[in-house]
């Protein structure tokens, strides 16, 4: 393991401890070239609760809206309905990385600068997918993003970096397509409790106003849809691609008693890598009942006995084809038992099959029912006291 690398580890866990992250039966290290860093087990006893992040620390939707350089500047664009959530959090991982004194620095540098999927292929990798969907879907979102740049990131994320006193650091596309990819290849569906997202009362909504101070306490010493809306999008074309990280129909709304799924990054518990046998899946502890620690995301072992020292502990990022884990993460599996090829069917075609007229009217059906969740949704959080975030598809990634 090369110096550079190891060098990048010991800040990053000093910024995990100063941020109150417990690494309780595990720790994190460099596993390979391929997986880069990875969560590990450790000798330290463990009652299945292998890590734990205050929610405080996750970049969601709602700390980009209530950051103070970026927040101001998006929370209007964010109401009308000109960028979603997922375009926050991406433009607030751009902006993070050029700032000079970014308090993230340290979880910032540990990130992989390169990626396997095809948004980073050269243009004869990307020949080699020709006549796929997965080649349509990746011309079409590469456009996609250099349109989103060009029109609204690049000037935007020059005026932030002005705002923040920096007037000589230049911004690119690569930028941003970094920030996108890190997204993409990290982010969770993280189950928050409703009084977290949409706080009622002043004691909940003080909990809001530390969300802020945590990451500067650093300073001192700082899922997913289906195929991501990608190969899906090839359905639609180009028009339901553009929601992918610029329309307000790119993540829905689900409910589940008092659970909203919100997407969002969680440093720590996004180093683990991905295994068909997962040894951990995520939780939050809304009271703090199991962790000690409320409103906190944890890392538990799913396994009865306990790990072996050393040991990688692996998540699952779902059952997934080849096709969709290549788009996604940059990675394929040999004999993937949930592989699988999509190809595209022309919506004109679907007259000729027997019961034609009701399988037309169940996709219609489905998709009035998608747009009916999203405007709900943009609802909820533009009358809300706190008006944060969207809240994500209907399951974890477990």
């Amino acid at each position: 393991m090369e110096i550079s690398t190891e060098a990048k580890l010991e800040p990053f866990l000093q910024w995990l401890q100063v941020n109150k992250v417990e690494l309780r039966g595990c720790k994190i290290k460099y596993s390979d070239e391929s997986k880069g860093f990875g969560i590990f087990s450790s000798n330290e006893f463990s009652d299945g609760v292998l890590l734990v992040v205050p929610l405080d620390l996750a970049i969601t939707p709602m700390r980009v809206l209530q950051d103070p350089l970026i927040g101001p500047e998006c929370r209007a664009m964010f109401e009308d309905g000109e960028v979603d959530d997922r375009f926050l959090m991406i433009l607030f991982l751009t902006v993070e990385r050029l700032r000079k004194n970014s308090s993230w620095k340290p979880y910032l540098d540990m990130l992989p600068t390169t990626f396997g999927n095809p948004l980073w292929f050269t243009d004869d990798e990307l020949l080699e997918l020709k006549g796929t969907t997965l080649y349509r879907a990746t011309e079409l979102q590469k456009q996609n993003l250099l349109t989103l740049y060009d029109d609204k990131v690049k000037d935007l994320v020059k005026k932030l970096l002005v705002l923040d006193g920096d007037s000589e650091s230049e911004v690119s596309f690569e930028d941003f397509l970094w920030a996108n990819s890190i997204f993409w290849t990290r982010a969770l569906n993280i189950p928050l409790p409703h009084s977290y997202v949409f706080p009622q009362n002043q004691e909940d909504l003080n909990k809001y106003d530390s969300i802020n101070n945590s990451a500067e306490l650093s300073n001192d010493h700082n899922s997913r849809g289906e195929l991501i809306n990608g190969l899906n999008d090839i359905k639609n074309e180009a028009q339901r691609v553009n929601s992918q990280v610029n329309g307000a129909t790119s993540t829905l709304t689900s409910t589940q008693g008092e659970t909203l799924w919100i997407e969002g990054l969680v440093p720590g518990i996004d180093f683990c890598n991905h295994d068909l046998k997962a040894a951990a899946t995520w939780e939050v502890d809304g009271t703090g009942l199991i962790t000690g620690v409320p409103f906190s995301m944890y890392l538990l072992s799913v396994e009865r006995s306990s790990f072996h020292s050393e040991k990688e502990i692996s998540i699952s990022y779902g059952n997934k084809g080849n096709e969709e884990l290549l788009y996604l993460y940059g990675f394929v599996i040999d004999n993937n038992p949930d592989d699988y090829l999509m190809i595209h069917y022309p919506a004109e075609a679907i007259h000729s099959i027997p019961l034609s007229d009701s399988k037309a009217l169940l996709l219609e059906e489905q998709l009035a029912t998608q747009k009916m969740e999203t405007m709900i949704t943009s609802w909820k959080l533009i009358v809300s006291p706190v008006s944060v975030g969207v809240v994500s598809g209907g399951c974890p990634l477990t």
